[in-house]
């Protein structure tokens, strides 16, 4: 059951799991899920692992060890892992043209969670923090940064490419599988 709980912690990156939420999914009580959950966090601290299990935000989260933050910091900070996944790119894009932008604005043009690529962007200084949203909870607004205008060669966002959206009759059936964008 352990084994089970560690990957459910992976899946749920971020957002992490709660007690009641790791008993709903394995059909035990909570007493067991609470037992289970700490038996695997100390499993971590026994075996001097890279990863530890941390309760943060009344959830429990798989974290890295602060301790090791510095070997992190080269990682992101290496020029040879600086190439950006097409994913990564994709999220740029979104938010160069859109910004300022919500995470959950980039989920929902882009169809499916961002989190793990906006968190690579914000550590790679793609991207910034540049407020908050008015929205219900106030999600945190992003930007583009100026590592990202010289990542690309850009001397300001007027040198990206001008996308022109196409006009479509709205009594027209539509095409899904079409886009509406055009290049120059």
């Amino acid at each position: 059951m352990k084994g089970i709980i560690e990957g459910l912690l992976y899946v749920q990156g971020d957002q992490g799991l709660t007690i009641d939420q790791v008993s709903d999914i394995l059909e035990i009580d909570t007493e067991e899920a609470k037992s289970l959950i700490l038996s695997l966090k100390q499993d971590y601290i026994d075996q001097d692992r890279g990863l530890r299990i941390n309760y943060l935000g009344n959830s429990f989260k798989l974290t890295t060890k602060e301790e090791h933050k510095e070997y992190f910091k080269k990682l992101l900070e290496n020029p040879k892992n600086n190439t950006l996944s097409n994913q990564a790119l994709e999220t740029l894009a979104i938010i160069a043209y859109n910004e300022p932008l919500t995470r959950l604005d980039i989920d929902e043009i882009r169809g499916v969670d961002s989190v793990y690529v906006v968190r690579r962007l914000l550590a790679k200084g793609l991207i910034k923090e540049c407020g908050r949203s008015d929205k219900p909870g106030h999600p945190i607004l992003y930007k583009t940064t100026d590592e990202f205008l010289d990542y690309f060669g850009l001397s300001s966002k007027e040198d990206l490419p001008k996308i022109e959206v196409l006009e479509q009759n709205d009594n027209e059936d539509k095409d899904l599988f079409k886009s509406t964008y055009k290049d120059n």
